[in-house]
């Protein structure tokens, strides 16, 4: 006879998502196993609305966030339409300012608030599923620097982000809409204090770019593009280059010495799987859908995903059979309203219509995706300051 399972839900993804699960299930008092295999590039650094509070509140962990560690953000600036900038301020926000993350930190913290919860947490720990036996658990291989061991789990929550691993492993398929890749470097700190600590989104011909400060006084860029455009250059000195034809992102850096590190190369699309659960598993956060980063919605939707896939299996396991269903419509409209807002808001932006990148995302209509993909999926929100 077999044993019991060890625990009744293993999430695998230390990030929001993943944190976000294991505390909703932990507050439900399940047993679960979160492990983050800590692999990849670490996060640098994100914005996050005022609107996260109310979640952080939901999960127990709003005190993950201060202001002697996290930067306060009291307005978002834009130029898009025009060459003016637009600002949209805090001060007319019901939750208040937002924050430029310590990613690090915040991702740690909420890990932490899980493992004080009752969750066990393994860092740098990878979790393969190794089988499914007849009564429905799963048999997971854990292999981390300390320790290589087997367990047992009723349920599995995917939280690997976009390649969505468990998902994709389990027969999901991934519905890509678009080609949009990030072009990222971390300049060092200036000599003098930033004026302030807005965000910036400037558009351009082939793309916009985007720059925000970091709490240790760095200052993040990033350029966002279409892979396949030809334009798009990788290297440090070119993306030196091209910032300065900008009229506002180039003065925000100014102060900032150039750094000789490499630039980063991350996907940024928008992509979402077929299905969001199957046979003893759930995806949430960016393993069910990832959106462009123009919403600024991406932490906020990962927490929200993974307080809700927590809930859905919770609830599942007590024998409510659509909870699970309730939750992939829930992962729809959310993903229905980002790709509605997303059309919306890049059509805003007329200066360049004969260009491929803006051609691509004014055609599009409602049954097709940026690069005339089928689309099964939906959209999120403004860039900060413009308004339709």
């Amino acid at each position: 006879m077999a044993a019991p399972p060890a625990y009744d839900v293993v999430v695998v993804g230390g990030g929001p998502a993943g944190a976000a699960a294991a505390l909703t299930l932990g507050r439900a008092d399940r047993t679960v196993l979160l492990a983050d295999a800590a692999t990849g590039p670490p996060p640098v650094g994100e914005a996050l609305p005022a609107a996260a509070r109310v979640l952080l509140r939901d999960l127990g962990a709003q005190d993950v966030l201060d202001d002697r560690h996290h930067l306060p953000c009291f307005a978002n600036l834009s130029a898009w339409g025009s060459d003016d900038l637009a600002a949209q301020d805090s001060v007319l926000d019901p939750h208040g300012h937002g924050w430029h993350l310590d990613r690090r930190r915040f991702d740690r913290e909420l890990r932490e608030r899980a493992r004080r919860l009752g969750a066990e947490v393994a860092i740098r720990t990878t979790a393969r599923p190794a089988g499914r036996s007849a009564d429905g658990t799963w048999t997971v291989e854990l292999r981390g620097p300390r320790e290589r061991r087997t367990v047992r789990c009723r349920w599995l929550v995917d939280a690997t982000g976009r390649r969505a691993g468990l998902a994709t492993g389990a027969g999901a398929r991934r519905v890509v809409h678009d080609r949009l890749v990030a072009l990222c470097l971390t300049l060092p700190p200036s000599a003098t204090p930033a004026p302030d600590a807005s965000t910036l989104v400037e558009a351009a011909p082939d793309g916009w770019w985007y720059t925000a400060p970091l709490p240790a006084g760095h200052r993040l860029l990033a350029r966002y593009s279409d892979a396949d455009l030809a334009g798009v250059r990788t290297g440090a000195a070119g993306l030196r280059s091209d910032v300065a034809r900008t009229r506002h992102i180039g003065a925000r850096l100014s102060a900032h010495p150039w750094p000789s590190w490499a630039v980063r190369r991350a996907p940024a699309h928008t992509v979402r799987l077929d299905t969001v659960h199957g046979g003893g598993w759930v995806a949430a956060g960016d393993a069910a859908a990832a959106f462009d980063p123009l919403s600024s919605q991406g932490i906020l939707t990962a927490l929200y995903t993974g307080m809700r896939a927590g809930r859905a299996v919770h609830d599942h396991l007590c024998g409510d059979r659509t909870a699970l269903t309730r939750y992939a419509a829930e992962v729809d409209t959310i993903t229905a309203t980002h790709l509605r807002n997303r059309r919306t808001f890049y059509g805003l932006e007329h200066r360049w219509p004969r260009h491929d990148f803006w051609r691509r995302r004014h055609t599009v209509d409602a049954t097709k995706s940026a690069d005339s993909r089928p689309n099964t999926r939906p959209d999120l929100i403004p860039p900060p300051g413009v308004r339709p």
